[in-house]
C-alpha cells in the first residue's frame, strides 16, 4: 500500500497556496502538476487542477476544483516546532500572508485552511504523570493565542 495522501480540496488559487506552503516548511516540494483531462461536475477538461505535494515526509495532494465545502477546523495542519523562533516564523509567514490568528496556537491562512503552530514539548508536558503540572501547562496553553515555549515551561514548573 502507497502511503495515506491527505486531499485538500481549493475553489481557487490552489497553486498559489501550495507554492505558500512548501515555502514555509523545510524538505517540502510540489512533486507534480496535472489537469484532470475529462469533463468532471467541476468543469470542462484540464479546469480541475491537481497538485501533488509535500510537507516534510507528509504527502498530500490539492485540487483547484471550483467551490465545495470550506476548510475548517474539523482538518488542520500541525507543524511541531522546537523552537520559538520557528514558532515565531511559522506565525509570521502566515499572519503576514492575510492569515488569522486563533486561540491555542491555531492559525487560519488566507485560503481557509487551519494551522496548529504548536510546541514539541506540549505533547510531553499534558501527557506527564504528574498532572498538576500537565494542567498547569494545558490551562496556559489555553490562554494564548501565538504559542509561548518560555512561558508555557514557566507554568508547567509552577513559576507563574
Amino acid at each position: 500500500m502507497k502511503n495515506v495522501v491527505s486531499n485538500l480540496w481549493f475553489e481557487k488559487e490552489a497553486r498559489e497556496a501550495v507554492e505558500f506552503y512548501v515555502s514555509l516548511v523545510p524538505n517540502s516540494a510540489i512533486t507534480r502538476i496535472a489537469t484532470l483531462p475529462a469533463e468532471s461536475p467541476s468543469g470542462p477538461p484540464d479546469s480541475v487542477k491537481i497538485i501533488e505535494f509535500t510537507l516534510g515526509k507528509q504527502e498530500f495532494l490539492a485540487l483547484e476544483a471550483g467551490p465545495l465545502d470550506p476548510f475548517n477546523h474539523s482538518f488542520s495542519i500541525m507543524i511541531q516546532c522546537d523552537t520559538q523562533e520557528e514558532i515565531d516564523r511559522l506565525w509570521s509567514a502566515i499572519l503576514d500572508n492575510g492569515g488569522e490568528p486563533e486561540q491555542c496556537g491555531w492559525i487560519q491562512d488566507r485560503w481557509g485552511l487551519c494551522w496548529q503552530i504548536a510546541p514539541r514539548v506540549m505533547g510531553d508536558m499534558i501527557a506527564h504523570s504528574d498532572r498538576v503540572r500537565a494542567k498547569r501547562a494545558a490551562e496556559a496553553m489555553l490562554g494564548m493565542i501565538k504559542p509561548d515555549i518560555a512561558e508555557l515551561e514557566r507554568a508547567f514548573h509552577g513559576q507563574v
